[in-house]
C-alpha cells in the first residue's frame, strides 16, 4: 500500500526537496505551505498541496481535514519541518517576536500533532518527525528566539516518544547543522523587522550577523544541500526501528560530542565566539 506523509513547510529547502523526493520513490506526499502563491506553484508542479499557516488555529484544522480526506483517513507520517529564525540578542528581543517564533516552530507544530495523532494510531506503524536543529541542544549567541523554540519542540518531542512507545506511533527527531535553503534569507528579514540594532549594546555584533546572512551560498564550512536531510528522513520513514535523534552534518555530530565531553565553561568559550 502506498505510504502518504504530511509535511510542513514545503516552498523551499528542506521541505520541498523532501516533499520532491519522496513523490519521486512513490510516496503519497501531501505538501503544504503558508503563502497561497507557493501552494499554486507547488500544484504545478506534480504536488498534492494545501495552505497551511501554522500560527493560525483554523488553518491548522483546515489542513487536517483535508489531509484526511486525501488520505481516506489512513495517513501514515507526519513530517514537522516548517519554522523560521528569529535572530537577536535575547535583551532585544520584544516579548512579541519571541511569542510569533513560538507560534510557529512550536505551539503550530504541537497543535497540528495532536490533531492527527487520533488518526497515526490507527496504523501498525506510524511515524512523527520533527525537524529540529543542531541548536535544538547547544546555544549560540544571537540565536536565543530558534534556540529557545528548538529547545522546547525536543523536549517535547522525547515526551511524546515516551508516551507513545506503547503504540504503533514511532517518535523521532532529526538535528540538522548548515543546510542550504532559505533559511538565512529569511532571519534576514526577521532581524531587520524586530531588532532596533542601531540602539543596542550589541550593533557591532550585528553587522557581523548581517555580513554572514546576507552572504551568498554557504555561509560556514561543512554546510550540506537537503539530501542529506532526505536520507535520515526516509531511515525514520522505512526502519523498523528507527532512531530517537538523527544527526546531520558534521557540526552537530561534533557539538553532540563536545557537549558530552566538555564542562559548560570551555563549550560557552567556544560558542560564544559565534555571531
Amino acid at each position: 500500500m502506498q505510504k502518504s506523509i504530511l509535511i510542513t513547510g514545503c516552498s523551499s529547502g528542506i521541505g520541498y526537496y523532501c516533499a520532491k523526493a519522496l513523490a519521486d520513490e512513490g510516496y503519497h506526499v501531501l505538501a503544504t505551505a503558508r503563502k497561497k502563491e507557493d501552494v499554486e506553484r507547488l500544484k504545478s508542479e506534480g504536488l498534492t498541496s494545501f495552505q497551511l499557516d501554522l500560527c493560525d488555529t483554523q488553518s491548522i484544522h483546515r489542513a487536517v481535514e483535508w489531509a484526511l480526506q486525501e488520505t481516506n483517513h489512513n495517513l501514515y507520517a507526519l513530517f514537522n519541518n516548517g519554522a523560521y529564525g528569529q535572530p537577536g540578542a535575547v535583551e532585544d528581543i520584544p516579548t512579541d517576536a519571541l511569542r510569533a517564533q513560538f507560534e510557529a516552530n512550536f505551539f503550530g507544530w504541537h497543535e497540528l500533532t495532536c490533531l492527527l495523532i487520533p488518526h497515526l494510531m490507527g496504523h501498525e506503524s506510524a511515524r512523527i518527525i520533527q525537524n529540529s536543529s543542531v541548536l535544538g541542544f547547544v546555544a549560540m549567541p544571537f540565536r536565543g528566539a530558534y534556540n529557545a523554540s528548538k529547545f522546547a519542540i525536543e523536549g517535547l518531542t522525547d515526551t511524546l516518544r515516551l508516551e507513545l512507545k506503547d503504540t504503533g506511533v514511532k517518535v523521532c527527531l532529526i538535528e540538522p547543522g548548515p543546510i542550504l535553503s532559505k533559511f538565512r534569507k529569511n532571519a534576514l528579514i526577521a532581524l531587520k523587522e524586530n531588532i532596533d540594532i542601531g540602539n543596542s549594546r550589541h550593533e557591532e555584533g550585528y553587522r557581523q550577523a548581517i555580513a554572514r546572512l546576507e552572504k551568498e551560498g554557504p555561509s560556514m564550512a561543512f554546510t550540506l544541500g537537503p539530501e542529506a536531510v532526505l536520507s535520515k528522513l526516509k531511515h525514520a520513514l522505512e526502519s523498523e526501528h528507527p532512531k530517537a535523534r538523527y544527526y546531520v552534518t558534521v557540526p552537530t555530530y561534533l557539538m553532540g560530542y563536545l557537549k558530552r565531553i566538555l564542562p559548560t565553561k570551555m563549550m560557552d568559550h567556544i560558542l560564544g565566539r559565534s555571531k
